[in-house]
């Protein structure tokens, strides 16, 4: 069981260096990320953000209840149990620490019972139902991306509902972040180079038409939010439209620089440069021609120009 745990870490040491991070400074980065991912969620919202904070906590779990994964780990490790309930309070243990923090004392018991109750659920893979979305027409990120996290826009669309009944402007743009963070991470996989040449565009169309369809897709996930808290709070509805502005700006830059370093995944560099965009909006006018120029120079080589 030791030896299963240090191949994890193993791993994981092993992620930060393909990323181009040294392996003190990714721990570092993860900390600090939770911790302030921790503190904006429940500066946004006093009433949900333990709720919303619970529920967080058990998807980070679900991840490890695939039916495949642990059916291959049972039959390697004879303290299967043991080991899965270790692994998940490993996974948990940000969770309570920030619960203790925060003085929610009623809700650690809560999420470390579940979490272990958690080691019994296995979620099959082979599951055969499959979730009609309106992305099939363009594939591939949000098609797959958004069976994998339908679930999520419910809870956004949610939490700007309450945005608009407890009179919290904060709360609604806070759901605008959730969905489009959301999406964001749809462009984290990276296709098969078949998948691109299968294209017959040229670097410029093939760009142009991700951006378009990725554009497209996002404002019409996010729409409903958008007119909701537009009606609701009509006075901010400027700061709203820059706020979607904002986070459209946000999605391109994310295509851009995922094909500036494709077909292999993002690196540090462009993790800095996309980091800087968030603190200064502006920067944005020239990080986006530079992931643009980029883009067009490794696509060449796979697309028919």
């Amino acid at each position: 069981m030791k030896e299963y745990f240090l191949l994890q870490y193993k791993m994981t040491n092993r992620k930060f260096v393909k990323f181009g991070i040294p392996i003190v400074i990714g721990y570092i980065l993860l900390l600090f990320g939770f911790i302030w991912a921790s503190e904006y969620l429940f500066s946004k919202t006093t009433v949900l953000a333990k709720y919303l904070y619970l529920l967080l906590g058990l998807f980070s779990v679900s991840k490890l209840s695939n039916r495949g994964r642990n059916d291959f780990l049972k039959s390697y490790f004879k303290e299967y149990n043991k080991l899965r309930i270790i692994e998940n309070c490993i996974v948990i243990f940000p969770f309570v620490a920030y619960f203790l923090y925060k003085g929610i004392l009623l809700f650690i018991p809560v999420i470390i019972i579940l979490a272990i109750l958690m080691t019994l659920v296995k979620f099959n893979r082979a599951f055969n139902y499959t979730i009609p979305t309106p992305f099939s027409k363009y594939p591939f990120e949000f098609s797959v991306g958004f069976r994998k996290t339908f679930y999520i826009f419910p809870i956004a669309y949610y939490v700007a509902y309450e945005s608009i009944i407890v009179g919290n402007f904060n709360l609604g743009l806070f759901s605008i972040l959730l969905i489009y963070a959301v999406m964001l991470s749809y462009y984290s996989y990276v296709e098969n180079e078949y998948y691109v040449w299968s294209y017959k565009l040229s670097a410029k169309d093939f760009l142009i038409r991700k951006i378009k369809t990725g554009v497209y897709y996002s404002v019409l996930l996010s729409a409903p939010v958008v007119f909701a808290l537009g009606v609701s709070f009509y006075k901010e509805l400027e700061l709203i439209l820059s706020f979607l502005l904002i986070s459209i700006c946000f999605l391109v830059t994310i295509i851009l620089a995922k094909y500036s370093a494709y077909p292999n995944k993002m690196n540090l560099s462009q993790g800095v440069l996309i980091a800087l965009g968030v603190l200064v909006p502006p920067i944005f006018i020239g990080i986006i021609p530079y992931f643009y120029l980029e883009s067009i120079k490794r696509l060449k080589n796979i697309l028919h120009d």
